[in-house]
Protein backbone atom coordinates (compact mmCIF):
# COMPACT_ATOMS: atom_id res chain seq x y z
CA UNK A 1 0.00 0.00 0.00
CA UNK A 2 1.65 3.13 -0.92
CA UNK A 3 2.29 6.21 1.84
CA UNK A 4 -0.67 8.86 2.47
CA UNK A 5 -0.55 11.90 2.29
CA UNK A 6 -0.53 12.45 5.88
CA UNK A 7 1.97 9.91 6.98
CA UNK A 8 4.32 12.26 7.84
CA UNK A 9 2.48 12.80 11.38
CA UNK A 10 0.23 9.88 11.58
CA UNK A 11 1.54 6.40 10.09
CA UNK A 12 -0.63 4.42 7.90
CA UNK A 13 -0.94 1.86 9.65
CA UNK A 14 -2.44 3.91 12.55
CA UNK A 15 -4.91 5.12 10.23
CA UNK A 16 -6.00 2.00 9.25
CA UNK A 17 -6.75 0.36 12.79
CA UNK A 18 -8.61 3.51 13.56
CA UNK A 19 -10.48 3.80 10.68
CA UNK A 20 -13.89 1.24 11.34
CA UNK A 21 -13.93 2.97 14.67
CA UNK A 22 -14.49 6.39 12.85
CA UNK A 23 -18.20 7.47 12.41
CA UNK A 24 -19.26 8.94 9.16
CA UNK A 25 -19.65 12.31 9.21
CA UNK A 26 -23.26 13.87 8.99
CA UNK A 27 -24.21 15.75 5.92
CA UNK A 28 -26.04 18.59 6.71
CA UNK A 29 -29.43 19.32 4.49
CA UNK A 30 -28.75 22.75 3.64
CA UNK A 31 -25.32 22.55 3.05
CA UNK A 32 -21.62 23.54 4.09
CA UNK A 33 -19.93 21.63 7.50
CA UNK A 34 -16.93 19.12 7.16
CA UNK A 35 -18.74 16.24 4.97
CA UNK A 36 -16.30 17.04 2.51
CA UNK A 37 -13.27 16.96 4.48
CA UNK A 38 -11.38 13.73 4.75
CA UNK A 39 -11.02 11.55 7.90
CA UNK A 40 -7.69 11.11 6.82
CA UNK A 41 -7.09 14.56 7.11
CA UNK A 42 -8.97 15.30 10.37
CA UNK A 43 -7.08 12.76 11.74
CA UNK A 44 -3.74 13.79 11.07
CA UNK A 45 -4.89 17.57 12.45
CA UNK A 46 -5.55 15.98 15.62
CA UNK A 47 -2.22 14.17 15.98
CA UNK A 48 -0.52 17.36 14.91
CA UNK A 49 -2.15 18.82 18.00
CA UNK A 50 -1.47 16.43 20.39
CA UNK A 51 2.24 16.08 19.46
CA UNK A 52 3.30 19.70 18.72
CA UNK A 53 0.63 21.65 21.51
CA UNK A 54 -0.74 24.17 19.48
CA UNK A 55 -4.13 25.30 19.63
CA UNK A 56 -6.86 24.77 17.25
CA UNK A 57 -6.42 28.63 15.56
CA UNK A 58 -3.15 27.67 14.83
CA UNK A 59 -3.31 24.54 13.06
CA UNK A 60 -1.09 24.79 9.62
CA UNK A 61 -2.96 26.12 6.69
CA UNK A 62 -1.23 22.93 4.89
CA UNK A 63 -4.47 21.08 5.99
CA UNK A 64 -7.20 23.14 4.51
CA UNK A 65 -10.02 22.84 7.27
CA UNK A 66 -10.89 25.48 9.91
CA UNK A 67 -10.14 25.73 13.86
CA UNK A 68 -14.06 25.38 14.25
CA UNK A 69 -14.02 21.70 11.81
CA UNK A 70 -10.99 20.18 13.56
CA UNK A 71 -12.50 21.09 17.15
CA UNK A 72 -15.83 19.94 16.09
CA UNK A 73 -14.52 16.59 15.25
CA UNK A 74 -12.66 15.98 18.33
CA UNK A 75 -15.71 16.65 20.44
CA UNK A 76 -17.36 13.86 18.41
CA UNK A 77 -14.73 11.10 17.78
CA UNK A 78 -14.25 10.82 21.76
CA UNK A 79 -18.12 10.29 22.38
CA UNK A 80 -18.18 7.61 19.81
CA UNK A 81 -15.38 6.01 21.90
CA UNK A 82 -12.46 6.03 18.74
CA UNK A 83 -9.64 6.50 20.65
CA UNK A 84 -10.34 4.11 23.76
CA UNK A 85 -11.57 1.59 20.88
CA UNK A 86 -8.34 2.15 19.26
CA UNK A 87 -6.33 1.89 22.53
CA UNK A 88 -7.68 -1.35 23.22
CA UNK A 89 -7.46 -3.03 19.51
CA UNK A 90 -3.62 -1.83 19.48
CA UNK A 91 -3.02 -3.66 22.99
CA UNK A 92 -4.98 -6.71 21.84
CA UNK A 93 -2.84 -7.00 18.86
CA UNK A 94 0.20 -6.25 20.78
CA UNK A 95 -0.95 -9.11 23.58
CA UNK A 96 -1.27 -11.36 20.49
CA UNK A 97 2.04 -10.93 19.56
CA UNK A 98 3.26 -12.09 23.22
CA UNK A 99 4.39 -7.84 23.77
CA UNK A 100 2.43 -7.04 26.95
CA UNK A 101 4.53 -8.43 29.85
CA UNK A 102 1.49 -8.65 32.65
CA UNK A 103 3.30 -10.21 35.20
CA UNK A 104 3.30 -6.88 37.24
CA UNK A 105 1.92 -3.34 36.64
CA UNK A 106 3.01 0.10 38.62
CA UNK A 107 0.60 2.69 38.91
CA UNK A 108 1.64 6.54 39.52
CA UNK A 109 0.27 9.88 38.95
CA UNK A 110 2.15 13.19 37.99
CA UNK A 111 0.10 16.68 38.54
CA UNK A 112 -0.52 18.99 35.09
CA UNK A 113 -1.50 22.72 35.37
CA UNK A 114 -4.67 23.06 33.87
CA UNK A 115 -4.77 26.41 32.72
CA UNK A 116 -8.37 27.38 32.20
CA UNK A 117 -10.11 25.67 35.11
CA UNK A 118 -12.90 23.63 34.63
CA UNK A 119 -13.77 20.04 36.31
CA UNK A 120 -11.57 17.97 37.77
CA UNK A 121 -9.85 20.39 38.53
CA UNK A 122 -8.48 22.17 41.68
CA UNK A 123 -5.49 23.91 43.66
CA UNK A 124 -2.43 21.81 43.38
CA UNK A 125 -0.43 20.84 46.50
CA UNK A 126 3.08 21.13 44.60
CA UNK A 127 2.14 24.09 41.97
CA UNK A 128 1.47 27.27 45.28
CA UNK A 129 -2.02 26.35 44.75
CA UNK A 130 -2.52 26.83 40.92
CA UNK A 131 -5.40 25.21 39.44
CA UNK A 132 -4.49 21.58 38.18
CA UNK A 133 -5.52 18.32 37.63
CA UNK A 134 -3.28 14.41 37.97
CA UNK A 135 -3.00 12.10 35.52
CA UNK A 136 -3.19 8.76 36.16
CA UNK A 137 -1.17 5.96 34.68
CA UNK A 138 -1.18 2.07 34.39
CA UNK A 139 1.57 0.69 32.66
CA UNK A 140 2.37 -3.29 32.44
CA UNK A 141 6.21 -3.63 32.41
CA UNK A 142 7.58 -2.96 29.85
CA UNK A 143 5.88 0.55 30.63
CA UNK A 144 2.84 0.71 27.88
CA UNK A 145 0.25 2.40 29.41
CA UNK A 146 -2.08 -0.08 29.82
CA UNK A 147 -4.71 2.64 31.07
CA UNK A 148 -4.60 6.41 31.93
CA UNK A 149 -7.29 8.58 33.92
CA UNK A 150 -8.21 12.11 35.60
CA UNK A 151 -8.65 13.81 38.61
CA UNK A 152 -8.15 17.25 40.38
CA UNK A 153 -4.96 17.82 41.67
CA UNK A 154 -6.60 17.17 45.31
CA UNK A 155 -7.52 14.06 45.17
CA UNK A 156 -5.14 11.67 46.85
CA UNK A 157 -3.48 8.88 44.82
CA UNK A 158 -5.16 6.27 46.86
CA UNK A 159 -8.37 6.68 45.53
CA UNK A 160 -7.48 6.33 41.88
CA UNK A 161 -6.42 2.84 42.74
CA UNK A 162 -10.02 1.27 43.15
CA UNK A 163 -11.18 3.10 39.58
CA UNK A 164 -8.00 2.09 37.40
CA UNK A 165 -7.92 -1.80 38.81
CA UNK A 166 -11.66 -1.34 37.34
CA UNK A 167 -11.00 0.02 34.61
CA UNK A 168 -9.02 -2.92 33.37
CA UNK A 169 -11.73 -5.30 33.65
CA UNK A 170 -14.08 -3.18 30.96
CA UNK A 171 -10.91 -4.29 28.75
CA UNK A 172 -12.06 -7.50 29.16
CA UNK A 173 -12.44 -9.44 25.49
CA UNK A 174 -14.28 -12.96 26.17
CA UNK A 175 -14.18 -12.86 22.36
CA UNK A 176 -10.69 -13.70 22.69
CA UNK A 177 -10.64 -15.29 25.84
CA UNK A 178 -8.20 -12.41 27.67
CA UNK A 179 -7.94 -10.09 30.28
CA UNK A 180 -5.41 -7.22 31.28
CA UNK A 181 -5.39 -8.25 34.86
CA UNK A 182 -1.82 -7.85 36.30
CA UNK A 183 -0.04 -10.58 38.60
CA UNK A 184 1.44 -8.04 40.84
CA UNK A 185 0.63 -4.19 41.61
CA UNK A 186 3.78 -2.10 42.42
CA UNK A 187 3.08 1.73 44.18
CA UNK A 188 4.43 4.00 46.75
CA UNK A 189 3.40 4.36 49.98
CA UNK A 190 0.90 7.01 48.88
CA UNK A 191 -1.49 3.58 48.27
CA UNK A 192 -0.54 1.84 51.61
CA UNK A 193 -4.12 1.74 52.92
CA UNK A 194 -5.17 -1.69 54.19
CA UNK A 195 -8.63 -1.87 52.46
CA UNK A 196 -6.83 -1.01 48.40
CA UNK A 197 -4.65 -4.17 50.46
CA UNK A 198 -7.85 -5.99 50.66
CA UNK A 199 -9.30 -4.79 47.14
CA UNK A 200 -6.14 -6.15 45.42
CA UNK A 201 -6.02 -9.61 46.98
CA UNK A 202 -9.67 -10.29 46.89
CA UNK A 203 -8.98 -9.69 43.38
CA UNK A 204 -6.05 -12.01 43.31
CA UNK A 205 -3.30 -9.62 42.38
CA UNK A 206 -0.07 -9.40 44.32
CA UNK A 207 0.48 -6.44 46.38
CA UNK A 208 3.86 -4.77 45.80
CA UNK A 209 3.31 -1.83 48.01
CA UNK A 210 5.28 -0.28 50.46
CA UNK A 211 4.13 0.45 53.95
CA UNK A 212 4.24 3.40 55.83
CA UNK A 213 6.86 3.55 58.83
CA UNK A 214 8.19 -0.16 57.69
CA UNK A 215 9.43 -0.37 54.41
CA UNK A 216 11.31 2.66 52.42
CA UNK A 217 9.83 3.09 48.97
CA UNK A 218 13.55 3.58 47.85
CA UNK A 219 13.05 0.01 46.93
CA UNK A 220 10.41 0.51 44.62
CA UNK A 221 13.24 2.38 42.58
CA UNK A 222 14.04 -1.02 40.45
CA UNK A 223 10.20 -0.82 39.38
CA UNK A 224 9.38 2.91 39.75
CA UNK A 225 11.73 3.90 36.43
CA UNK A 226 9.65 2.19 34.30
CA UNK A 227 6.69 4.57 35.13
CA UNK A 228 8.29 7.27 34.99
CA UNK A 229 9.39 6.85 31.98
CA UNK A 230 5.80 6.05 30.67
CA UNK A 231 4.57 9.32 32.19
CA UNK A 232 7.68 11.15 30.25
CA UNK A 233 7.04 9.49 27.05
CA UNK A 234 3.19 10.89 27.38
CA UNK A 235 4.35 14.58 28.86
CA UNK A 236 6.61 14.84 25.45
CA UNK A 237 3.32 15.44 23.51
CA UNK A 238 3.31 18.51 24.04
CA UNK A 239 -0.71 19.44 24.34
CA UNK A 240 -0.43 17.36 27.36
CA UNK A 241 1.92 19.37 29.45
CA UNK A 242 -0.82 21.34 30.24
CA UNK A 243 -4.21 21.12 30.41
CA UNK A 244 -6.18 23.48 28.63
CA UNK A 245 -9.27 21.97 27.89
CA UNK A 246 -12.02 23.08 30.54
CA UNK A 247 -14.12 19.83 29.87
CA UNK A 248 -11.92 16.72 31.57
CA UNK A 249 -13.34 14.33 28.22
CA UNK A 250 -11.20 16.10 26.03
CA UNK A 251 -8.41 16.15 27.43
CA UNK A 252 -8.58 12.43 28.78
CA UNK A 253 -9.02 11.97 25.12
CA UNK A 254 -6.02 13.62 24.37
CA UNK A 255 -4.26 11.32 27.13
CA UNK A 256 -5.75 8.15 25.55
CA UNK A 257 -4.80 9.06 21.72
CA UNK A 258 -1.39 9.42 23.44
CA UNK A 259 -1.37 6.66 25.05
CA UNK A 260 -2.52 4.50 21.77
CA UNK A 261 -0.17 6.43 19.63
CA UNK A 262 3.04 5.03 22.56
CA UNK A 263 1.85 1.51 22.31
CA UNK A 264 1.61 1.65 18.62
CA UNK A 265 4.73 2.38 18.21
CA UNK A 266 6.41 -0.26 20.33
CA UNK A 267 3.91 -2.50 17.89
CA UNK A 268 6.09 -1.65 15.08
CA UNK A 269 9.37 -1.37 16.29
CA UNK A 270 8.70 -4.79 17.69
CA UNK A 271 7.42 -6.72 14.60
CA UNK A 272 9.95 -4.69 12.55
CA UNK A 273 12.28 -6.12 14.52
CA UNK A 274 11.45 -9.58 14.14
CA UNK A 275 11.26 -9.04 10.53
CA UNK A 276 13.95 -7.86 9.82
Amino acid sequence: MGRGRWSWIVPDGLREIAKPFIPQSRVRPQGGGTQDTPDETLFAAIVYALVRGCAWRALPPCFGISKSTAHCRFLIWPRAGVWGRLHDEILHRLDDAGMLDLSRAVLDSAHVRAKKGGELTGPSPVDRGKAGSKMHVLPDANGLPLLVGLSAAKTHDSQALKPMIAGLQTKHDPHRGRHFKPQRLHADKAYALPALRRLLRGRRIGVRIARKGIESSERLGRRRWVIERTISWLTGYRRLNHRYERHPCSYLALLGLAAAICCYKRLVHLTSSDTA
